[in-house]
């Protein structure tokens, strides 16, 4: 990964056809889709549709992409407007969800977006496993999946997990007394 590269640079790399670029516009932006995905109340499997076709639309759009240093806000725009057709679609077809999704105020959805760029930049730095940890929770993806993703015995995904958590506390905390 390179967590140095501009998301411009990645958005150029990867329409040239670099793998690592896309790996690493994956690692950044990939836990905050999956979040604004399972937020949108979808279960696991729609909520990997949703985020698949966040993809498959920078794919298509990887060349029209205005602003690059606004990326992660344009890829949560989609997924929550991919995820809010998958809702509506359901309840056309009968299916119940149980989840209401309400659109956040402008202003608090940009204050997020930074507060999220700023804690996965964080995550991209810390040192394994706490990096793929923190990211498989971030996708709820279940104590027994992160244990088996992982190599962890089932039993230890929760006390490594706090541990994980304290150490990104900590370097947030520094982070912000450093500014």
């Amino acid at each position: 990964m390179h967590p140095q590269r501009a998301p411009a640079e990645l958005l150029r790399a990867a329409a040239d056809g670099d793998r690592s670029a896309w790996d690493a516009l994956e690692a950044a932006y990939g836990p905050l889709m999956w979040a604004v995905a399972r937020a949108s109340g979808l279960g696991a499997a729609d909520a990997a549709d949703v985020v698949q076709g966040g993809w498959l639309r920078l794919l298509q759009r990887l060349e029209d992409i205005r602003e690059p240093e606004r990326l992660g806000s344009w890829l949560a725009t989609v997924v929550r407007r991919e995820a809010l057709q998958v809702l509506r679609e359901g309840s056309r077809s009968g299916v119940h969800v149980l989840a209401t999704v309400e659109e956040p105020e402008p202003g608090a959805a940009v204050l997020g977006d930074d507060d999220r760029q700023l804690l996965w930049k964080a995550v991209s730095t810390m040192h394994e496993p706490c990096r793929t940890l923190l990211q498989l929770v971030a996708i709820d993806l279940g104590s027994r999946q992160t244990a088996a993703r992982l190599g962890l015995p089932i039993g230890s995904v929760g006390p490594t997990r706090a541990r994980c958590l304290e150490k990104l506390r900590t370097l947030i905390s520094s982070q912000e007394m450093a500014q």
